[in-house]
């Protein structure tokens, strides 16, 4: 239900084995390792490597993040490039017993904003699981403008969070502050200085060290914002591949037992 999620939700990473089997051990460890301080668990999105996963991992690392939560609400990440793959990942993200599915826009540069409604249309009614809204352009080569947000929030039902990664703050407290009753949550480390007002925060460096993330929510000032900055370089957070270092520290705290990411995997 809108207003329901808020605080810090972790984009897990997938764990991986040497030959690219998700580790069910390590995916426990790692909920583990963070549950007391994060509000929920984001498996599959783009820390989680989402869309270079195979159909057996997505489903794996979904299925062993909703066996093993505790009680935590598990919002599956689907990134696929077409409508007709997210609703037949959706339809399994409900079957595995994940609370919401995170969509991002169809793939291409040239996707129009009616077809973005059209898109977040057609899952609602084909799939009866709650909606969370990824907007970022770095993978689907588009993004959801303010007008077409406030429209998909007020006609289209089940939408519970939008987690806001255009790395633009202004866009971001704009929409935070439109009175949709829709959390949102700020997808970028080092903008939450200034995006005062949001819900929440979705970001890698929650694998690493949530209480920061939550100490930065409450507290949101410029010199936590400098701590969160020398924290996010200090573990390669900001650098393209982020997921890989994430894992790499991870690893190094014996968190999972492999920083294998998934083009490193090998054949078995």
């Amino acid at each position: 239900m809108p207003g329901t999620y808020s605080g810090t939700v972790v984009p897990l990473i997938t764990p991986l084995d040497e030959h690219g089997v998700v580790d069910e051990q390590s995916v426990v460890r790692l909920l583990d390792h963070i549950r007391a301080e994060v509000t929920g668990f984001m498996p599959a999105l783009t820390s989680g490597e989402g869309w270079k996963l195979d159909a057996r991992q997505w489903q794996d690392v979904v299925t062993y993040t909703v066996r093993h939560a505790g009680g935590l609400p598990v919002l599956a990440g689907i990134q696929l490039p077409d409508t007709a793959a997210v609703i037949d990942r959706a339809r399994t993200a409900a079957a595995i017993g994940a609370d919401a599915v995170v969509v991002t826009t169809p793939f291409g540069a040239d996707v129009t904003q009616d077809q973005i409604v059209e898109h977040y249309e057609a899952i609602r009614a084909a799939v009866d699981i709650p909606i969370f809204l990824y907007n970022e352009e770095a993978l689907s080569g588009n993004r959801i403008e303010f007008d077409t947000l406030i429209r998909i929030c007020k006609e289209i039902p089940g939408i519970v969070g939008i987690k806001e990664s255009s790395g633009d703050a202004a866009f971001t407290r704009q929409m935070a502050g439109a009175g949709t009753g829709i959390p949102v949550f700020e997808g970028w480390e080092n903008l939450l200085v200034d995006v005062r007002g949001v819900d929440g925060f979705i970001g890698p460096l929650a694998n690493l060290e949530p209480g920061l993330c939550n100490a930065m929510l409450v507290d949101p000032t410029p010199d936590r914002q400098a701590e969160i900055n020398t924290v996010c370089e200090r573990y390669g957070v900001f650098l393209d591949d982020w997921y890989r270092w994430v894992k790499k520290e991870l690893h190094r705290r014996g968190v999972i037992s492999s920083p294998t990411v998934h083009e490193e995997a090998k054949a078995a």
